[in-house]
C-alpha cells in the first residue's frame, strides 16, 4: 500500500484542507485530555513551515447533523491554539458565505478551524455537494485522521474526488505499522486479541490466523471459546449463538499450524462489580458460582513465554477487567511484557490503548494506534475509504 504523503506537495501559498481528528474528551468547556490534538501537530506544523494557509476540519460529539452549541468546536480552538503556539480563527460554520469570506482572507501561516463537521447531516452521508463545498476551500486535501478513515464521509473521502490528496504523518505512520501485519510480518508474529466479545473480535481473528504463529485469546471472549471445548465457565461471559464460530475458527487455526493459547486459569468473582473478592482459580474448568474476570498466573506465563521469541506483535483488546484494580494483573503483566520486547509492537483498539496509558508504557511501544474502530477494521483487512482515498 502505497500512499501520496505530504512531503511530495509543495504547500508554498497553497491554501492546506486538512481532516483531522479532534473528536476529544471535554468537561466543564475544558478539553480533558488533548492526545488526539497533539498527534495531528507535526503534520499542521509542516504545513505551515512550508507556507500553506491551514483550513483544519474535524467532528466533536454526536450532534446527529444539526447545530448544537454543546457540540460546538469553541473549547477544542482554544486548546488548539494553544498547542500550536499560534492564534487559530474558529469559523461560525462549516460552509456558507461568512466562511467562505474568511477563507478569503487567509494568508500563508494562518489557521482556521471549522465548525462541527456533524452539524450538517450530509457529512456522514458523504453528499458530493457538501464535499464540493468543502474542497472549494483548498487547493490540496490532506487527511490526517486516521480515526475516523473507516468512514466514507464527506470530509474523510468525498473531497478526495476533487483535490489533489495526500496523507499526513500521523495516517502514514499508521499504514507503516499496521499494513505489514497482514501482508508480511516479521516471524513469529503473535497476536494477542482481547476483550468482551467473540462476535466483535472473530473477523479479526480470521484475518489474523493467515500471517501468525501464535494467537493469544483472552478476555470475555475467552470463555466462548473454553466452553465449545467442554470446559466449565461457571457464570461467565458466553455467546452460545458463536459457539459454531469459535469451533470453526479453532480448527482452522490447527489446520494452519497456529497456535492457540487461551486462559488455562482465571482470576475470578462472585459477582461483576468492583468490589468483589479475586478468588484464584488454579484449573481452566470454573466454579458454577463464579465469573471469569481476568486471566490466572499460569496464564500470563504462557503468554510472557510467547512473547520472548516474537519479532511482531498486535495487541487488540485487554485480557480481563483491568478498570477493576483487582482484574488488572493480566492486561498489566501482557502490556508490560510487550513495552519490554525488542519485537516491533503495535497496540490498535480503544481499550488496550486506555490500558498503555493508564500503565504509561505508551512511549515503550513501538506503535499505540490513534483509532479504535479504525485500527479493527484495518486489521480485519478491510479496505478503509478515508485511506484508499490517498493511495498512489
Amino acid at each position: 500500500m502505497k500512499l501520496n504523503t505530504i512531503l511530495e506537495c509543495d504547500f508554498s501559498n497553497k491554501k492546506a484542507l486538512v481532516r483531522v481528528d479532534f473528536n476529544v474528551p471535554i468537561k466543564d468547556g475544558v478539553v480533558t485530555d488533548d492526545t488526539r490534538i497533539k498527534a495531528a501537530l507535526p503534520t499542521l506544523t509542516y504545513l505551515l513551515d512550508k507556507g500553506a494557509a491551514v483550513i483544519v476540519m474535524s467532528h466533536f460529539g454526536r450532534p446527529k447533523g444539526k447545530k448544537n452549541p454543546e457540540f460546538s468546536m469553541a473549547p477544542i480552538a482554544k486548546r488548539f491554539s494553544e498547542l500550536l503556539a499560534k492564534e487559530v480563527l474558529l469559523a461560525p460554520d462549516v460552509i456558507g458565505p461568512e466562511v467562505e469570506m474568511q477563507v478569503s482572507k487567509l494568508k500563508a501561516g494562518d489557521v482556521l478551524l471549522l465548525e462541527n463537521v456533524r452539524f450538517y447531516a450530509e457529512e456522514e452521508k458523504n453528499d458530493p455537494e457538501f464535499a464540493k463545498s468543502l474542497a472549494s476551500f483548498g487547493d490540496v486535501y490532506v487527511n490526517d485522521a486516521f480515526g475516523t478513515a473507516h468512514r466514507a464521509h464527506a470530509s474523510t473521502e468525498g473531497v478526495a474526488h476533487y483535490l489533489p490528496s495526500y496523507a499526513g504523518f500521523l495516517i502514514e505512520k499508521e499504514v507503516k505499522f499496521m499494513a505489514p501485519l497482514l501482508d508480511s510480518p516479521e516471524k513469529p508474529f503473535v497476536a494477542i486479541i482481547g476483550g468482551s466479545k467473540v462476535s466483535s473480535k472473530i473477523s479479526v481473528l480470521e484475518s489474523l490466523v493467515r500471517t501468525c504463529d501464535t494467537i493469544v485469546i483472552g478476555g470475555g471472549m475467552a470463555y466462548t471459546f473454553l466452553s465449545v471445548q467442554g470446559y466449565s465457565i461457571g457464570k461467565s461471559l458466553v455467546e452460545e449463538e458463536y459457539k459454531d464460530v469459535a469451533a470453526s475458527f479453532l480448527a482452522k487455526a490447527k489446520e494452519k499450524g497456529v497456535s492457540v493459547i487461551l486462559p488455562v486459569d482465571h482470576l475470578c468473582g462472585a459477582q461483576f462489580k468492583e468490589d468483589t473478592e479475586a478468588v484464584a482459580i488454579d484449573t481452566t474448568d470454573i466454579p458454577a458460582d463464579l465469573i471469569g474476570m481476568d486471566i490466572g498466573k499460569n496464564t500470563i506465563a504462557l503468554i510472557v513465554d510467547a512473547l520472548k521469541s516474537a519479532k511482531s506483535v498486535v495487541w487488540n483488546g485487554p485480557m480481563g477487567v483491568f478498570e477493576f484494580d483487582a482484574f488488572a494483573e493480566g492486561t498489566l503483566t501482557v502490556a508490560k511484557a510487550l513495552s519490554e520486547s525488542d519485537a516491533i509492537t503495535v497496540v490498535g483498539g480503544g481499550d488496550s490503548v486506555a490500558a498503555i496509558n493508564k500503565f504509561n508504557l505508551a512511549d515503550k511501544i513501538s506503535h499505540v494506534s490513534t483509532g479504535g474502530g479504525a485500527s479493527l477494521e484495518f486489521l480485519e483487512g478491510k479496505v478503509l475509504p478515508g485511506i484508499k482515498a490517498l493511495e498512489k
